[in-house]
């Protein structure tokens, strides 16, 4: 419904700026209405799924690949430092294995390239409720929106002790800095939702809007328009909610 609404209004200040010489000459025949052949609906139904399967699923394995490696490894002996550190807090804190294990894996991603990466844009996005690791994420996504859940369960279990721990209930135990408040909170959650009924998270739609226009002005402008909305959506939602 969000998406529905701002798409109307959009619309409408587009007619007012963008003057058109001349009518539409728009024609559309419908169709005969039948009763579908279940059949048939059942052949479309498979072949749209097995073409999401082949083609999207590409792209979030080999994307899961590739961040397992930036959240494995990162610059220099980081990664070495990261570990010594996390395990003389746990000992100062006098904490068991598991315990100091999700230490450790906690620092040592920090430490990663991937941490990096997230660290390097968190001051962006910190005021919409983000942080890093949902910053990865969100880089990650431009590929496709759907990479978004890929890229978090990739984060959630890079080192983990706990296999038995879903990530719904590893995020669930995730705190803010506070180390009080839960990292996705009401408002956190509900700004990152609006932030992609906005926000234009896929390249096979600005490829497809470049071949259309033949230029890369109209995907640039599209990008920006909706990057702006998707941000602006996000920072006024968790501003309100929280």
């Amino acid at each position: 419904m969000l998406g529905i609404i701002a798409a109307l209004g959009v619309a409408f200040i587009l007619k007012k700026v963008l003057h058109q010489d001349g009518g539409s000459s728009l024609v559309m025949e419908l169709p005969v209405y039948k009763a579908p052949v279940w059949q048939n609906v059942w052949i479309n139904v498979r072949s749209k799924v097995m073409a999401f399967i082949t083609e999207a699923g590409k792209i979030i394995v080999l994307i899961s690949v590739i961040l397992w490696f930036l959240a494995s490894f990162g610059p220099g002996d980081s990664m070495q430092k990261a570990e010594s550190k996390a395990v003389a807090e746990s000992a100062l804190n006098n904490e068991d294995e598991m315990a100091r294990e999700n230490l450790i894996a906690a620092y040592k991603i920090e430490a990663s390239y991937a941490g990096l990466m997230g660290k390097w844009i968190e001051p962006v996005i910190s005021p919409l409720g983000f942080d890093w690791k949902i910053g990865i994420a969100i880089i990650t996504s431009f590929a496709a929106r759907e990479v978004f859940v890929g890229t978090m369960a990739t984060i959630y279990s890079i080192g983990s002790a706990e296999d038995e721990i879903t990530l719904r209930q590893r995020m669930a135990r995730e705190l803010k800095q506070d180390g009080l408040t839960p990292r996705f909170d009401a408002a956190t959650s509900m700004a990152l939702l609006v932030f992609y009924v906005f926000a234009l998270q896929c390249m096979s739609t600005l490829a497809v809007v470049r071949k259309e226009t033949g230029t890369w002005k109209w995907p640039l402008i599209q990008f920006l328009i909706m990057g702006v909305m998707a941000y602006l959506g996000a920072f006024f939602t968790y501003q309100i909610m929280s």
